[in-house]
């Protein structure tokens, strides 16, 4: 499909602390369209473009029995229109092609056909198809031949093998009618027995009475490390929400640096910065000075030809004298990192690695 390149600009990776998942843009409407279940604890997340670069998202709009949720912004993104009006629905054997994240990873596009147009499971009408879908793929858009979205992925059914499923896209645009009573753009839970949005904790839907889960009201907790880890980077003026990047891990840069913080082996706080490309030549005077310890407590090392500095501690430490220590020395390696990549470039001729933000 030769306009698949310009649609997946409209196409957005959604990260919180729970995972990641995928979104995609409807311009005419000022809205990015995902899966519930990708946003699910979550009333603030984040949207990443294919640069890399993140905006805060609020989520608007969930209805959990549908699996979609509505998520805005402040921004105005100038992408492609996308069709949610195909002229023709689905029929078994038609092309397709699925746009998304898997597993967190960079942007993939895969290919397959429509095994069943209006696979019926749980009580809704899926379109199934053999393209591959993974966790990642959520929330992402199913593309047709002519460039029209048929269908949502979820990636709620993965117990079988090459098999996919998507949330058709006449159920999307009757979710999207339910805009017009969101004016003010809040939070709101759609009663799954009729189309009213509720707006605020209640246990019974005012206009049938139905039952309204009251979980989808509250924030997911965080942990106490998550917690932690998060005020040493709001201290420092960034905004935590926009570096999270799954469970316990947040990457973001800071100055040039990208910064990684993570939990390991569920025994260890990492914090690290792959910052600098060996060069090709003159390699001693880099290795004596990397051995030299330059700036304790950090350590500075190679991998994979990159220079990387890193900062470790056992997490049982936090609970301890020395948690505030801690803290500001998360916070102090950001300072470093965007320090220390400009004197590795000018004093031993170490390029920026590719991680780096110009």
């Amino acid at each position: 499909m030769s306009q698949t390149n310009e649609i997946s600009k409209a196409v957005y990776k959604v990260n919180t602390a729970g995972g990641s998942g995928t979104a995609f843009y409807l311009k005419n409407l000022g809205i990015f369209v995902t899966n519930q279940h990708v946003v699910n604890g979550f009333k603030t997340v984040s949207v990443e473009d294919h640069n890399k670069n993140r905006y805060l998202a609020q989520v608007i709009q969930i209805n959990p029995d549908a699996d979609l949720a509505f998520l805005r912004t402040t921004e105005a993104f100038d992408t492609p229109d996308l069709s949610i009006d195909a002229v023709n629905l689905p029929q078994a054997r038609d092309k397709v092609y699925v746009l998304g994240f898997p597993f967190g990873m960079p942007f993939t596009i895969t290919e397959g056909i429509v095994s069943a147009p209006r696979q019926l499971m749980n009580g809704r009408y899926f379109i199934q198809t053999d393209a591959a879908v993974n966790p990642g793929n959520s929330g992402g858009p199913v593309i047709n031949a002519e460039g029209e979205v048929i269908g949502v992925t979820t990636a709620k059914f993965n117990n079988a093998d090459n098999v996919g499923f998507a949330i058709p896209a006449d159920a999307l645009k009757g979710e999207l009618q339910s805009l017009t009573q969101n004016t003010e753009f809040r939070f709101s839970v759609k009663c799954n027995s009729c189309t009213h949005l509720i707006f605020d904790l209640i246990e019974y839907c005012p206009n049938c009475g139905a039952n309204i889960d009251t979980n989808h009201f509250n924030d997911a907790e965080l942990t106490d490390l998550e917690r932690f880890c998060e005020e040493a980077i709001r201290e420092l003026g960034s905004d935590p929400v926009l570096a999270r990047t799954g469970y316990e891990f947040w990457e973001f840069h800071y100055g040039s640096s990208l910064i990684r913080i993570f939990v390991f082996d569920r025994n260890y706080i990492y914090a690290t910065s792959p910052m600098n490309n060996l060069p090709a030549q003159n390699l001693e005077p880099l290795y004596n000075y990397l051995l030299s310890d330059p700036i304790p407590p950090y350590k500075l090392g190679v991998y994979d030809n990159k220079v990387f500095l890193a900062y470790r501690e056992h997490i049982s430490a936090l609970s301890g004298p020395r948690r505030e220590e801690i803290k500001k020395n998360l916070s102090n390696l950001l300072v470093h990192a965007d320090k220390m990549d400009d004197l590795l470039h000018t004093q031993y001729g170490c390029e920026l690695s590719h991680f780096a933000r110009g």
